[in-house]
């Protein structure tokens, strides 16, 4: 990722070379992009702009805690075939952070192309739990370096960019190397517009869980569309998702908010 030193745009280093504080854990907010493009990224694209309010919703939930939430910008936009172009900068960014902080649990959570490469990077040694939301995870997407890792991911109803279908297909696949949280998003788009609370708290609630921090008191994240009809429109509050990030198939195959 675009980085004028080791760690990676957007990261704090820690106070002073010799006495850095303690770090309770790393989460890294992955953006979007698209299939194919060496178009440099910038600050103000879209799919970059979209997840300023995941990382404030995140940071927000782990305030206090020692975790650090960093939001890298990849180089270019696209992944560009076998290139797998974000991917090489996530595992660029995990060095990073692991020569930084050293061993401490990292998250990643990703929207769209950020997703695919937040999972296929979910490999790399300093990765303990991994979030994909809206994720572009084609037919024969890889799952097997995510033996041992936490996993969930979060897909709209009404998406019309990825495949609902292609991700629930790669769930079942995943689940032959580790337990996999599975939340289908009524109604949910794939710029995470609608329902924007629920999204943002799915992401929120995923990264306390996985740096072991008890869930957010609750909260009503209902959607601005039609708070009248929680069945569609998606008020839930902040315990009913702190519950629905840690299911497990074996309880429950898929959660729908």
């Amino acid at each position: 990722m675009t980085s004028g030193g080791t760690l990676p745009r957007g990261a704090t280093r820690p106070q002073g070379a010799r006495g850095a504080r303690a770090v309770a854990g790393v989460v890294v907010i992955a953006h979007g992009g698209q299939s194919a493009s060496t178009q440099p990224t910038n600050p103000l694209q879209p799919a970059v702009l979209r997840m300023i309010p995941v990382a404030a919703a995140v940071r927000h939930a782990l305030r206090g805690s020692g975790a650090v939430v960093l939001r890298p910008r990849f180089r270019v936009r696209g992944w560009n075939g076998a290139q797998a172009s974000p991917v090489g900068d996530l595992n660029e960014t995990l060095d990073g952070i692991a020569a930084t902080y050293g061993a401490v649990p990292v998250v990643l959570i990703g929207h769209s192309m950020g997703a695919r490469a937040a999972i296929r990077a979910a490999g790399h040694p300093a990765v303990s739990a991994v979030a994909g939301l809206a994720p572009w995870l084609p037919l024969g997407e890889p799952a097997a370096q995510l033996a041992g890792r936490r996993v969930l991911v979060a897909h709209g109803t009404a998406d019309t960019i990825t495949s609902p279908a292609e991700t629930w297909a790669f769930v079942q696949r995943a689940r032959e190397f580790t337990a996999v949280t599975a939340i289908e998003v009524r109604d949910g788009d794939h710029p995470m517009l609608r329902r924007a609370r629920l999204w943002h708290a799915i992401a929120a609630e995923f990264a306390r869980s996985a740096v072991g921090l008890s869930p957010e008191s609750p909260e009503s994240p209902e959607s601005p569309e039609s708070p009248e009809n929680p069945a569609t429109a998606g008020q839930a509050d902040n315990a009913a998702v702190a519950a629905a990030v840690t299911v497990a198939a074996g309880d429950q195959p898929r959660v729908i908010l």
